[in-house]
């Protein structure tokens, strides 16, 4: 029943993330073009199934993709595995490039643009190995907990440095391809797989750390394949190919039938099949592990391959092609302002309904315990799409140079990115990724390749492309000045709410001895709270103080006394008037909330090895009475929340208790009878 009342809600937010598309066709349509478009029935009819398709796709990812993508993570940190995790995300990344649709259709139009000098088939080879080489150094990035603005920054240098030596007409696809290579099915998964592992690695933040991979495979392929581009140029001759027109062209509307049904169920099927195999074989061969809930797994899976079919067939039912004919439409119009409007509007409606981008925003929100608000990031997300839509729709009117624009839309990101909060950029970088996928692509190019047909001196082939890339980089500014604003607002995470709710209830009576009286957060006023606290006692060389404090620290200490101490050993005490007088101990002294005791003692004793070869005591008793200790927020939410969790299961042992002495009483009450 949860799962159905979840999947409800699920497709109550589908259809209101389809409503912003409805509103751009119905006022151009009708406002600008003033006519009726053909086939609105069968339109009308596929946005509905678009909705329940999607709302199928993210409970697909929920119960499939989501958990296995975490669990493998988990799996493979705690087998140490570097090596085979590396691999792994090396295959995801090549295994579900390599078949992308998107990649086939242009790398048969690249190798046409290079008169035959760039080959389809290596084309894609090198794509999918960049995208390949992309998850295999942001697993890398996240095992080594290196900060990710340092290798985005560097990978933006190449981009730019290699574009002022690459082909004019392989730059555009390049930058396009960036924005291609992450299919719906691969992002929840990547996604998944960097959170885990930075969930499961000790020290990495699952919000900081997680994130960043997608933006990785977004990068890659745009240094590589113009690296390719210039090779192939300046070694290979040209050569007499046929030539594959770019044309202005409209998709047409599907007809439905079974045929077709089974023959779209297959053709997801098989892009999802080699995920599914890479994940098996990683699962059960290398770590020799079985998936935790197979089943639920598994209908997983079909859920996502049911939903995504849907989904697709859906917009094949006439939203592709009445997008298109509307784009191709527009450009025609003598007022360009119509076209940035619509391009800006187009840009925003169908990125609110990218399936990529609620997983990815839906994740977000999860792990940064809702400070990140996923409706609010996808409301940025989309803005910077239709921003870098209709700036890319100017750029083709003018005729200016892509790189031009690129380059000063990667200073904007780098400033920016020493600006921003840092659990925001690596959010703000995957975003770039997420954008161009299902819903905006077509959309997108059928807009770009209208407008390079209908402007004399413009190219298709050229000039038709770049607009992708215009979705990815936008995006990112977009998001980081989101994570700005949500700091100057003051916005806090569930727990920062939950924690300041606690203090409401605390009462300002330091005369009260039953009551602990804290200093919260470093401010004047006191707070009189019922609290339990210790005092843990750690005495050990003074050359070992700085690792004691630090290893204390780790657990949760916030504060010490450090008092120097002169140990007198058993051996010493026969002869004590000969002992040194110099201190050559020290004794730390921590205050602490009575449940952090065992954690704190417990990362002292194994950093200083006490209870094995290293030399030191620790030891913990109660205290009472406790008056003017500091404590942050999170410390008194933390413990009251223990607190209540110890009195819920107190209460249940009590209750468990109950009923077996009432059962007994019945059994002995009915021996007696018999006897």
């Amino acid at each position: 029943m949860a799962q159905f009342n979840f999947f409800l809600k699920l497709l109550k937010d589908s259809f209101r993330d389809l409503l912003p598309i409805i509103v751009v066709i119905l006022f151009f349509q009708l406002a600008i073009i003033q006519s009726v478009p053909q086939n609105w029935v069968s339109t009308a009819i596929g946005l509905t199934i678009v909705g329940i398709g999607l709302a199928i796709f993210l409970q697909g990812l929920e119960i499939g993709i989501f958990p296995v993508g975490e669990g493998l993570a988990r799996d493979f940190a705690k087998s140490g595995k570097v090596a085979w995790i590396l691999f792994f995300g090396f295959l995801i990344g090549f295994g579900t490039t390599i078949a992308e649709p998107a990649l086939v259709v242009i790398a048969d139009k690249a190798a046409a643009i290079s008169s035959g000098r760039i080959d389809s088939t290596v084309l894609r080879l090198v794509v999918a190995g960049s995208v390949g080489f992309a998850i295999l150094l942001g697993v890398f990035r996240i095992i080594k907990g290196h900060a990710i603005h340092y290798y985005i920054i560097v990978g933006y240098l190449l981009v730019v440095g290699v574009t002022f030596f690459a082909p004019k007409e392989i730059i555009g696809l390049a930058y396009d391809l960036g924005g291609v290579t992450t299919s719906t099915v691969t992002v929840p998964l990547v996604a998944a797989l960097g959170i885990g592992l930075a969930t499961s690695i000790k020290g990495r933040n699952p919000v900081i750390d997680g994130f960043g991979l997608i933006a990785f495979a977004s990068l890659t392929p745009m240094i590589f394949v113009q690296i390719y581009g210039i090779a192939v140029y300046n070694l290979v001759d040209a050569k007499d190919v046929a030539t594959i027109a770019v044309d202005a062209t409209v998709s047409n509307v599907a007809e439905i039938n079974l045929m077709r049904i089974v023959n779209g169920i297959a053709s997801v099927t098989k892009d999802v099949i080699p995920i599914l195999a890479i994940i098996l074989f990683f699962q059960y061969i290398v770590l020799r592990k079985s998936i935790s809930n197979i089943k639920t797994v598994f209908l997983g899976f079909i859920l996502v391959i049911i939903g995504l079919y849907a989904f697709i067939l859906g917009l094949e039912m006439g939203l592709f092609s009445l997008g298109e004919s509307m784009a191709y439409q527009l450009t025609k119009k003598e007022s360009i302002f119509v076209v940035y409007a619509f391009a800006f509007a187009i840009g925003f409606s169908t990125t609110m309904a990218e399936p990529a981008l609620m997983a990815i925003a839906k994740k977000a929100k999860e792990i940064s315990d809702g400070k990140i608000n996923d409706f609010a990031l996808r409301l940025f997300v989309a803005l910077g799409v239709a921003i870098g839509i209709a700036l890319g729709a100017f750029r083709i009117v003018d005729g200016g140079h892509i790189h031009y624009y690129i380059i000063v839309g990667y200073i904007v990101v780098i400033i920016l990115t020493f600006i921003a909060p840092k659990y925001i950029i690596p959010v703000a970088y995957d975003s770039g990724g997420v954008t161009t996928s299902t819903v905006t692509v077509p959309l997108v190019a059928a807009l770009g390749i209208g407008l390079a047909t209908n402007i004399e001196g413009r190219s298709p082939l050229i000039d038709g492309f770049g607009l992708i890339a215009f979705a990815s980089l936008f995006p990112m500014i977009t998001v980081m000045l989101y994570g700005i604003i949500i700091e100057k607002l003051g916005v806090k995470s569930d727990t920062e709410i939950e924690a300041a709710n606690i203090l409401k209830d605390a009462l300002i009576d330091a005369e009260n001895m039953d009551l602990a009286t804290v200093n919260i957060d470093g401010s004047d006023r006191r707070h009189s709270l019922s609290m339990d606290f210790s005092a843990v006692v750690i005495i050990v060389p003074l050359d070992k103080k700085f690792d004691a404090i630090e290893a204390a620290s780790k657990a949760g200490a916030t504060g010490v006394t450090v008092l120097k101490a002169e140990g007198i050993g058993i051996s010493e005490m026969t002869n004590l008037y000969r002992t040194s007088k110099e201190a050559n101990d020290v004794l730390l002294l921590f205050l602490l909330p009575t449940g952090m005791i065992n954690q704190v003692i417990k990362s002292i004793i194994h950093s200083l090895h006490i209870t094995t070869f290293g030399k030191g005591v620790a030891f913990a008793f109660p205290l009472t009475h406790m008056k003017g200790i500091s404590l942050t927020r999170h410390d008194i939410y933390t413990y009251r929340k223990k607190q209540d969790e110890n009195k819920k299961k107190q209460e249940n042992e009590k209750y468990d208790e109950n009923s077996f002495n009432e059962r007994l009483e019945k059994e002995l009450n009915a021996r007696s009878k018999d006897t």
